[in-house]
Formats: structure tokens, sequence, C-alpha cells
């Protein structure tokens, strides 16, 4: 460390000591704004995760998210004193970020209003290579540079904390520093249009007008989600993959998939679940696998309706370290399944979403008013998820199985409202911050039996699902 960082660490930690010895009593203007980061970084974070925040002041932030192992680290004495009193359970380091010296790993690093007070970033971000697995994630929230002028005003009226003179990095400038420390990003979004407690404005302006053109572009806090890139941890293993699949009315179709699906990973189980068919779908299954014994396979009858229930009941059975979901129409070609769990093995997505809308179609593949239904709602659905999804109703999806459990553990969130199952996995990945990847396959013509969508009535049932995703994900 050269004289010039000595003095602008040792200038940091004399003021910030000086704050913490004054911040029961003053800034009450912050107040709000730190209640409502703490209801962010609640939805953000499940309870019961390992948690490491750096930058942790008095460890109200994470002490709100109920982490099961939780490491704060302030280079403020001060601070640390007061994080230990106030939350014995949690263990509260004074360290400096840029030499951290920790031997744990942990799921969940947040920097939380810290970038812009730190001598060197990069060199921060570089400390947690020993800190994470391949499913960490990093969230970091810092000050949009729009709002220098009201905050300096803010901090002469003790509404804020003071500051020393800060960094003030924009989105771009963090997204370069986290590509040249080997993270991506997975979404980044604006937060907090009204930062002080106001009955009833508050609460509306943070949870509708923030997130709607032009009022978010006024926010006061940025914030930015990522993970480790590719090939951050070394997986060895190879896994076994189970292909769903929904059957309903689709006899025909039942002798092609059977010799279509390619074998995968370390080896491919087959799961049909057969939907209460009119035709003799469960006998062409049965036939099927008698014929077929070199083939892993299993065949369920659905007690429920609809395709939702019958990709849930096949999760449920499947024994693979993969799932895929292979509709029983052929419409998306068997053979291009390895691809979606290529995808998932080498780490490039975690939840990989079959989308039609990219190769042309054949003739008969799509109707017209289908395409632009699906066209509408990939923008919705994008726009509520904060990760481009092309199109939402592509049947074939790929997940790792340990992904879906916990989606299913904690479907009490969005309810069992989806009757397809798409949404059920598409909300349920967004929520834990899953990377979604879309997977673009060519869409091919049914050549047997009839669709099972009712493009009117599930039109609407997806435009009232989108009314409540919005309020479940995006207006929280």
């Amino acid at each position: 460390m050269d004289q010039t960082e000595f003095q602008y660490q040792q200038e940091h930690i004399a003021f910030w000591d000086n704050i913490a010895c004054h911040m029961d009593f003053r800034y009450k203007g912050g107040h709000y704004y730190h209640e409502r980061l703490c209801t962010i970084y609640q939805f953000l974070v499940p309870s019961g995760l390992r948690i490491l925040e750096i930058g942790c002041s008095h460890g109200d932030l994470i002490a709100a998210l109920k982490p099961s192992f939780g490491v704060g680290i302030d280079f403020s004495n001060e601070m640390i004193i007061r994080a230990k009193q106030r939350y014995p359970d949690l263990h509260f380091i004074q360290a400096d970020a840029h030499t951290l010296c920790l031997k744990q790993k942990f799921d969940i690093i947040i920097l939380s209003d810290l970038l812009n007070d730190l001598w060197d970033v990069q060199v921060v971000l570089e400390q947690f290579k020993d800190l994470i697995t391949s499913r960490t994630r990093i969230i970091i929230n810092s000050y949009s540079r729009l709002w220098s002028p009201p905050l300096a005003l803010a901090r002469r009226l003790s509404l804020a904390k003071p500051n020393l003179p800060q960094n003030w990095l924009t989105v771009e400038d963090i997204t370069n520093l986290l590509q040249l420390t080997d993270f991506e990003i997975i979404r980044h979004w604006p937060e907090i249009f009204w930062p002080l407690h106001t009955p009833i404005l508050a609460s509306f302006s943070n949870r509708f007008l923030a997130k709607l053109w032009p009022f978010k572009y006024f926010n006061l806090t940025n914030f930015i989600l990522a993970r480790p890139q590719v090939n951050q941890e070394t997986n060895n293993s190879t896994p076994i993959v189970s292909v769903i699949v929904p059957a309903r009315n689709e006899a025909g179709n039942i002798p092609d998939i059977m010799a279509r699906v390619p074998e995968m990973g370390s080896g491919t189980e087959i799961v049909f679940v057969e939907g209460h068919s009119d035709d003799n779908t469960y006998t062409a299954i049965q036939q099927a696998i008698l014929d077929h014994p070199e083939r892993s396979c299993k065949l369920l009858q659905q007690s429920g309706v609809g395709k939702g229930d019958a990709v849930r009941k096949g999760f449920s059975h499947a024994e693979g370290e993969i799932l895929i979901i292979l509709d029983a129409d052929l419409t998306v070609p068997p053979e291009d399944l390895p691809r979606f769990c290529d995808a998932l093995m080498s780490g490039k997505g975690e939840f990989m979403n079959g989308i039609r809308l990219v190769y042309p179609m054949e003739k008969q593949a799509m109707r017209f008013f289908n395409l632009i239904g699906n066209k509408f709602f990939s923008l919705a659905f994008s726009w509520l998820l904060g990760q481009p999804v092309k199109d939402t109703l592509c049947g074939t999806k790929a997940i790792w199985k340990m992904d879906y459990e916990r989606i299913a553990s904690n479907r009490e969130y969005f309810g069992d409202f989806d009757p397809f199952g798409d949404f059920d996995l598409l909300f349920g990945a967004a929520k834990l911050n899953l990377k979604i990847v879309d997977m673009p396959i060519r869409y091919r013509e049914r050549v047997y039996g009839a669709t099972n969508i009712h493009r009117w009535k599930h039109g609407w049932l997806l435009i009232k699902m989108s009314f409540f995703a919005a309020e479940r994900f995006k207006f929280v």
C-alpha cells in the first residue's frame, strides 16, 4: 500500500468512526431509504443462506435477511462495535475490503452503497474468487450520479449522512469492472424514486413510479445482480438427464418420441405423463416401452388436469440431475435437446428457455394471432422478469433438478396458478436469480392430432397472469 492509499484509508476510517458515533440520533432523514433497501434485498435474497456483506455499517441490512451464517465486514471499528451489540448472533469483523482473509464460501455477497467509497473497486472484486461457488450471487446497489446535487443538499440539511469525495461509478463502469474480474451481469435495474418517509406518496412512488417510464430514469440507486462467469468452478461429473413428456391425445407421436429422443449425459430417462387422453395414448406408451427395453422409461398418469400439473408430476418422479420438457406433439425436434443439456452443463445458463421466433417456421406451425400473442407476451414478461425472454410459451425448457426443487419449495410465493407449467418455472427461476438463457429452435408443423391450446381463452388467462406477476414480481 503506497502512502497516498494509506492516507486515503486512514481518512475514511476516521470519518466513518465519527459517523458511527452519531448515527443513532442524527441523519434521521435516511431511515426510510435504508428501510426500502431492506425491503428490496429481502425480495432478492431468501432467508437461510450464507451471506457476506462488505461495508455492513451497523449490520441492519444483513440481519434483516436472516442468514444461516452471516458475516459483516467494515473497516470502521466503531461501526463493528455497534453491529456486534445489536446482532450478537451474526459475525462482524473489522477489516479492509481490499485485503480480505476469509476461508468460508458464501451464497450471497452484498455491496450496498460501497463501491463509490472504495480506493480500488477492481481489487475488492478480485478478493471474491476464494469466497464464491458457481452459484454465488453478487448484489450491488450504488447511487445514481443524477442524484449528486439533491444528496449534497440533503447532507447540508442533515437529512443524509455526510460523505467524503466519492467515485460515482455508472452502471456501465460497474459492469466493466465485474467483467474484468470474471463476473457477468444477470440483470440491472433502478430503484427508489422517492427516498423520504412520506405517507402514501413514498409507497406509491417506489412500488410503481420507480418501475415505469420515464420515472425510472430518475431513481436514486441502481441495483446490479451478477454471478461468476463460466468455468469458475470445475465439475467433472456427467449428469443423468430426465426428459419429461406430457402427452394428451398424442398416440400417433409416441413411437417417434421413443426413437428420436437422443441419449444425453451419463444416461437419459424418458418420463411420460399421460393426461386422460381420448385416444389410446396410454396404451401406445405402454407398447413403446415394451418395444424398447434398452431405454430407461417411466409411465405416469396425472391425477389433475393441464400441462402444468403433468410437468410437476413428471419432475417429482424424475431421477435425473437435469430436467428437460419435451412436448409430445414433436413441433420441437427431440434432436435439439442436447443443446439444452450442453448449455446447462457448460454453465452458460441455469434455466434454458426454448424460443420458436428466430428461425422461419413451417407454414402451419403457428397461426398468425398466436404469433402476435407470443411476441406481445415475450415483451411483457421480459419487462416483468428483468431478463430477456423472447418466447414464453415454447414448451421445451431445461433446468437443474436442484434448482427446480428450490422453485417448488418456494412455490407458495406465486401460488399454483399456472395451467401451462411455463410460467411457474419462468417466475420461479427469475425469483431465484437464475441466469435465464434463450435457446433458438426450429418450430415444426404438428403431424398428428390437434393442439390443446385455445388461443382466446388461454390468451385472456395469460393477460391475467401478467397482472398477477406484475404485483408479485415487479411492483414490490
